[in-house]
């Protein structure tokens, strides 16, 4: 079984990739070699290993764009996007003399006609099959896909920027492979906004899965399906991604250097230390467990688990911490193996609270009064400056100030330009990060025309942390869908599935699928979230706690990219650079009289 899950957008790429590129034409006993560009190198690891390909009769895996030793004796599977450098590579392979056998070539998406012609003019004896598949999407994780597009946050927020329109029409056809892959044609509808991008995409990927389906010999003409597309713009929440989140998953990716879903931590067992890594994804049972947990339950969860095995080991009642669980594994190697998973987390969850208690406490409870705009008294916060004020006058970060500013700002929808100037001076004079926040839709001058708050379910009655009260606006609107009381004001429809279900089960029974967890099969309807402009991990988490809550519906969350802090400040600093494609102009000499 691919990616040690049995459910999920993981699987169900794997199942397709298994059944219409490894297995097409495949003959017993026979072996090949598969050969892959970047981005299809992403997609395979997203979703298998390599003993998964290796049981299908791969015995080799190549990059297409490397030196490569020919083998002319074995069969070459070609699974690549449908690029010109890509194109030119393969032709190459078979242009003088044949590096393989034969060439099985199956291009992610549509191959336009001149690199069609092109294969066929130098390669065509070498082709044995040539097909199109529609895979454009990465699965990050069992309910969570991306685009792998970080740089469309540039090309469609950026005023220097010509290829916005370029770039809507790629997303929504990639978003057209999601939809395809998973056999579903969903009603589509759009967040109502200042800017129009949610409302332009929502209009292309209707007419391409209208184009989709009447081109797809397999699902001809398919009428709409049990399932709903919601497209939203970053601007429709600019909370949830600043606010420091203290649940593990958004904890460690924000606090910790993580690179690749790779950690990264000196080992503190053995003659000295020693640098280890663990991946950290759904392989982990354990990080699958423990990561939308708060991080209160982290700290007691793991020593927990410890404990359990370690019950016959002789550890002493009390704190379980990284050096004795390493002096242990000293006198016992047998323990070793039985802990280490633990060890990892255990290391990664000590981590987060040395940062919590450093720093991060004090941040939390003002950006928790600012976003929610009262106190956990429950008291309206009357003066937001008095409540920024400490912020600013400590020593944190330069990017933990921008962090409070912003949410000083999104809370009273603009402030004033006096303001803004003597807040520029607190924080190193980096106006932009805050300023290009506009280009998303967010006011930040009151002077402006105020956009209209979103009203917020009433959570009060829900059990919290008082550090973590803010609840992501869009599990308001995951909610609001499944219970079809999304106002159709707020969200037009593109078009509708072919009828009203809510949370109640009242739904078709015609497509059956897995839920989020492996002994919850439940029949039901799916609710895809775009969010354009990336997508932040408390945001992820909501699609997993609502899809449990409600059962009778799927909830699947993507978006351009995954949202690294960081990065996302940095990005708002470069909207005012000029970079990539720019508006050109002629100057055109006037002539002598």
């Amino acid at each position: 079984m691919a990616a040690g899950t049995d459910h999920g957008l993981k699987n169900i790429l794997w199942q397709k990739i298994k059944e219409n590129v490894i297995d097409d034409h495949k003959k017993p006993g026979e072996w090949r070699i598969l050969i892959l560009d970047h981005f299809t190198t992403k997609v395979l690891s997203s979703c298998c290993k390599m003993s998964d390909l290796m049981s299908e009769g791969i015995t080799i895996v190549e990059d297409l764009y490397k030196n490569r030793e020919p083998v002319p004796e074995m069969k070459a599977v070609y699974f690549i996007s449908p690029s010109e450098k890509g194109v030119d590579s393969l032709v190459n392979d078979f242009k003088s003399t044949y590096k393989y056998k034969a060439a099985y070539i199956y291009f992610t998406d549509y191959c336009p006609d001149s690199l069609f012609n092109k294969l066929r003019t130098y390669c065509a004896k070498a082709i044995r099959v040539c097909k199109e598949l529609n895979i454009s999407f990465l699965p990050y994780e069992s309910q969570v896909f991306t685009l792998d597009n970080p740089d469309a946050f540039h090309s469609i927020y950026s005023t220097h920027r010509t290829d916005k329109d370029t770039t809507l029409q790629k997303i929504a056809e990639q978003i057209v492979t999601l939809c395809a892959t998973l056999d579903e044609n969903p009603g589509v509808r759009y967040k109502k906004e200042p800017l129009d991008n949610a409302k332009k995409l929502a209009q292309l990927v209707e007419n391409k899965l209208g184009e989709h389906y009447e081109l797809d010999e397999k699902c001809k003409g398919k009428s709409k399906t049990q399932a709903q597309l919601l497209i939203v713009d970053r601007g429709f929440d600019p909370v949830s991604p600043i606010l420091h989140e203290l649940t593990y998953q958004a904890m460690v990716y924000d606090l910790i250097s993580i690179e690749n879903d790779t950690y990264k931590y000196q080992s503190k067992d053995g003659a000295g230390a020693k640098e280890k890594q663990s991946i950290l994804n759904e392989e982990d049972d354990l990080w699958t467990k423990l990561r939308h947990m708060h991080i209160a339950e982290v700290s007691e969860e793991i020593p927990k688990l410890v404990k359990e095995i370690s019950a016959n080991k002789k550890i002493k009642d009390g704190k379980i911490t990284m050096s004795g669980l390493s002096q242990l594994m000293k006198k016992m190697p047998s323990f070793r193996k039985q802990i280490s998973k633990k060890t990892v987390h255990l290391n990664l969850a000590e981590e987060c609270m040395n940062h919590f208690q450093a720093n991060v406490e004090k941040l939390c409870k003002v950006e928790q009064d600012l976003a929610l705009g009262a106190d956990t008294e429950g008291q309206k916060v009357k003066d937001p400056m008095r409540t920024l004020l400490p912020v600013l006058l400590q020593k944190h970060s330069t990017y933990d100030k921008i962090r409070a500013v912003l949410l000083y700002i999104f809370s009273l929808n603009g402030t004033t330009e006096e303001n803004l100037r003597k807040i520029f001076q607190q924080i190193d004079n980096e106006s932009n990060i805050i300023l290009n926040w506009d280009r998303l839709g967010v006011p930040i001058h009151s002077s402006t025309s105020q956009q209209r708050k979103t009203a917020r379910k009433d959570r009060s009655h829900e059990e919290t942390y008082q550090l973590s009260r803010w609840t992501p606006v869009i599990k308001d609107v995951m909610e609001d869908a499944i219970e079809n009381k999304l106002d159709t004001r707020e969200w037009p429809h593109k078009s509708e599935c072919p009828a009203a279900w809510n949370g109640s089960g009242a739904v078709s029974a015609r497509q059956k699928h897995k839920g989020s967890n492996q002994d919850d099969r439940r029949s039901g309807s799916r609710l895809i979230v775009f969010i354009i402009g990336g997508v932040s991990y408390s945001e992820m988490r909501c699609a997993y706690k609502v899809t449990q809550a409600v059962k009778s519906c799927e909830v699947i969350i993507g978006s351009t990219h995954i949202l690294d802090l960081r990065r996302l400040l940095d990005d708002m600093q470069d909207l005012s650079k000029t970079k990539g494609p720019m508006e050109t102009f002629t100057i055109i000499e006037e002539k002598a009289a």
